[in-house]
């Protein structure tokens, strides 16, 4: 399994990556994240991946069988949990989240991508 997680930070707030996601992982609220259009992101995610098999609410799964994922979504995080699943199709989900302005924090590296997010 390869994680993908986001979230959103409210202006001005800057805290440890390492430990919102592990809030994030015990379900713990974290002061300081953005409420997010969980809705909205979960409807997207099922148009981009329209093609593929619905498995259930929040589970797709590759018609080739090349992979699935399942979508974790609470009031201010997106956990993407992927099983077997191609590169360009993870980054696929990170560019989806991307049109939200939803960075991706990757915790198997552990990094988050929000640079290209931040006004000089």
């Amino acid at each position: 399994m390869y994680e993908l997680v986001f979230w959103k930070y409210l202006e001005e707030v800057y805290l440890n990556h390492q430990e919102v996601y592990e809030a994030i992982l015990e379900d713990e609220e974290v002061q300081g994240l953005e409420e997010l259009p969980t809705q909205v992101i979960l409807n997207r995610l099922a148009s981009v991946f329209s093609k593929w098999d619905k498995v259930d609410e929040n589970s797709w799964e590759s018609p080739n069988g090349k992979g699935a994922f399942q979508v974790l979504a609470t009031p201010t995080s997106i956990k993407i949990d992927c099983y077997g699943t191609e590169g360009k199709t993870m980054d696929l989900l990170v560019d989806t989240l991307e049109e939200f302005k939803c960075p991706l924090y990757d915790p198997q590296v552990p990094q988050r991508y929000d640079e290209m997010y931040e006004v000089e």
